[in-house]
C-alpha cells in the first residue's frame, strides 16, 4: 500500500542514531545520508527521517503511530532495548502480548528524539 514514509527530526543525527539502532533490531541497514535525510530501504517500502524541507520544526503528529514488523517477540524486545538505548523513550505499556478477538500480537511502543510514536510488531 505505502512507498515510502518519513517522519520529520529535529536533530538529525541523535534520530540517525536511534532508527540505526533500533532498525538495526529488526535486521535492517542503516539509514543512507543524503543531505538533510537518512533513507532505510527494503525491498517491500522505504522509511526515511528527515528535516522538514519548509525551515519549521519537526513535530510529531497527536494521534499519529508508525509500526515495523518484526519476525518474533525477540526481536521486538531488541528493539524496544535498543531505542531505549540510543535515545528513546517507552510509551505506552511494556512490551508485551496484547489480544483482541480477532487476532494476537507481541508489541513494543517508542518515541523517537522528535517524539514520534513508532512500535515494533510480530503476530503470534
Amino acid at each position: 500500500m505505502f512507498t515510502h514514509v518519513f517522519l520529520g527530526a529535529q536533530d538529525l543525527e541523535a534520530s540517525r542514531k536511534f532508527y540505526d539502532a533500533a532498525l538495526g533490531a529488526l535486521g535492517h541497514a542503516p539509514g543512507a545520508g543524503a543531505g538533510s535525510r537518512y533513507v532505510y530501504r527494503t525491498p517491500t517500502g522505504t522509511f526515511g527521517i528527515t528535516t522538514p524541507i519548509n525551515g519549521e520544526p519537526a513535530t510529531f503528529g497527536n494521534g499519529s503511530t508508525f509500526g515495523f514488523a518484526a519476525k518474533s517477540q525477540a526481536e521486538v524486545d531488541d528493539f524496544h532495548a535498543a531505542g531505549v538505548s540510543n535515545g528513546g523513550v517507552t510509551c505506552e505499556d511494556p512490551p508485551g502480548l496484547r489480544t483482541n478477538p480477532a487476532f494476537s500480537y507481541y508489541i513494543a511502543y517508542l518515541r523517537d528524539p522528535s517524539g514520534n510514536k513508532i512500535c515494533a510488531m510480530c503476530r503470534s
